[in-house]
């Protein structure tokens, strides 16, 4: 008899196909079950293994009984039964233990989408979010910073529900541009759902794009595309955040019931300069500072009672006195007026309070207001990572450290790849002797885009003894404090 006469007549192929397909349909049962009660990904793993060890063992029973399915089983097809289980035993511990080693579910490692991140077993709890910078699709590719506008104005209407979390926007906004695996961005930002999206702006015309992914397992929750006029982009941004509140079951509360993103200005081209200026801001981009400054003015001439434009401009006159020459009581004169206005306007906002604070302690006769400033900001936004971080930064500068530290951590917890808030936490592990995690952190600051940390980094480096490479990072990080210096220069004064 031919090979494959045999084969036909113990039916090994009907007998392989039936189970491929009883295996398949098994499969897809496991996922839908597994998505509803959260398995771990080692157990979902660990049944298609399973399964696929099922078919070697299906096709040996069908070798000897696919005929009639009448007769004993020898001593050696045991003995081959036993070796295949054997194998998928073995396959089945290896994944097993690979759900309890470094990287996997509950633990982030350097590994984790390029960001080192510490180690934390602390179970993602359900209802959280990260929303990512949304694709600008518009025909000239010439709309990023309305792109990304859009999405942070979604991100900030979500961090208003009491009962979600959302990763803060400067970590989230780390992952803009780069093809990273969601499970990884899941890990890195402690959340449970991943908010991708897409703007198309044409015109007076715009179309944004939405689609909530479960970070686990890359499972599409909900997607769905808004159209609409430029006077309509807060109306859109509305019921993209509702849909997401609809699908993650999150219980609304007092005004939320109502409106969660707030109708900002009526002006669409104030609304835009808006967006362009916060994107400097956003970026700390000191050589654009003054087309940011322009920006805002201009749209507070367009729309005079915008509050959220007179806060930001509060709150760039705060940062720019780091990259240019201004005079600072003038600068200072400058954040009061426009941070008040805003909060004449708007009493909800919290960045205005801030800026104020912030701006405060530049003066030391002015500590008692700062104070005042920064404990009304928390008052209205607990959770605001700006004002938890300059808030803390400002108590360790005046010798409330502890309660400083615990800001800024809770800063960290919030936004955990903020970068200089990682920066003056390693100066402060630094500061307290933990040479380990100053020199954890101030690595992980400098790789997330803050150069300058080197200057902190040599800290330690020296404090271990290692004086000509303390040098070479001091001058490294000395390049963007001093940039009309040679390297020369930044070599002897290293050195």
């Amino acid at each position: 008899m031919s090979f494959v006469a045999e084969l036909k007549q113990r039916k090994l192929v009907q007998w392989s196909l039936a189970y491929v397909a009883a295996a398949f349909a098994l499969i897809q049962v496991t996922d839908v079950v597994a998505q509803q009660f959260g398995w771990p990904d080692g157990a979902r793993r660990a049944i298609t293994i399973a399964l696929a060890v099922g078919f070697f063992v299906t096709l040996v029973l069908a070798w000897y009984h696919g005929e009639r399915g009448a007769q004993r089983v020898s001593g050696t097809e045991l003995l081959f039964l036993a070796l295949l289980l054997l194998i998928g035993g073995g396959l089945l511990w290896r994944v097993a233990q690979g759900t309890h080693e470094p990287g996997a579910a509950g633990t982030t490692t350097s590994a984790d989408a390029g960001h080192t991140v510490s180690m934390d077993t602390t179970p993602i709890p359900a209802k959280s979010i990260a929303v990512l910078p949304f694709t600008d699709l518009s025909p000239g590719h010439d709309q990023e910073y309305f792109s990304d506008g859009i999405a942070e104005e979604i991100l900030n209407a979500l961090t208003r529900i009491k009962d979600l979390k959302v990763a803060g926007r400067t970590s989230s906004f780390q992952f803009k541009g780069k093809n990273e695996d969601l499970r990884s961005i899941g890990k890195a930002l402690a959340v449970a759902h991943v908010l991708e999206g897409s703007v198309r702006k044409q015109g007076d015309k715009v179309r944004i794009t939405a689609q909530l992914i479960q970070a686990e397992d890359g499972y599409h929750l909900w997607s769905q595309s808004y159209d609409g006029d430029l006077s309509d982009v807060f109306e859109l941004q509305e019921r993209i955040a509702r849909a997401i509140t609809d699908q993650l079951q999150v219980v609304l509360q007092g005004e939320q019931k109502t409106r969660l993103v707030p109708i900002a200005t009526s002006n669409p081209e104030a609304y835009a300069l808006y967006l362009q200026a916060s994107a400097i801001f956003n970026r700390r981009d000191g050589l654009h500072y003054a087309d940011a400054i322009a920006a805002l003015q201009q749209a507070i001439r367009l729309d005079p009672k915008f509050a959220r434009a007179h806060s930001r401009l509060a709150a760039l006159y705060v940062v720019i006195v780091n990259n240019m020459d201004v005079n600072l009581q003038a600068t200072h004169d400058l954040v009061l007026q426009h941070a008040r206005s805003a909060s004449v306007l708007d009493p909800t906002l919290a960045e205005p309070y801030a800026a104020e604070g912030f701006s405060d302690g530049k003066f030391p006769q002015r500590l008692i207001e700062q104070r005042k400033a920064f404990d009304r900001a928390l008052e209205l936004d607990a959770d605001d990572v700006t004002t938890n971080f300059w808030f803390g930064l400002s108590l360790v500068k005046t010798g409330y450290r502890a309660r400083g530290i615990a800001l800024i951590d809770h800063a960290l917890a919030l936004d955990p790849m903020l970068p200089n808030a990682l920066r003056w936490r390693g100066i402060l592990y630094f500061d307290g002797g933990d040479l380990e995690q100053a020199e954890q952190l101030l690595k992980r600051a400098r790789d997330l885009g803050l150069p300058f940390a080197d200057r902190n980094l040599a800290d330690v480096v020296s404090a271990h003894g290692d004086n000509v490479t303390a040098a070479k990072l001091f001058a490294s990080g000395s390049n963007q404090i001093f940039p009309g210096l040679s390297l020369e220069s930044l070599d002897v004064i290293a050195a």
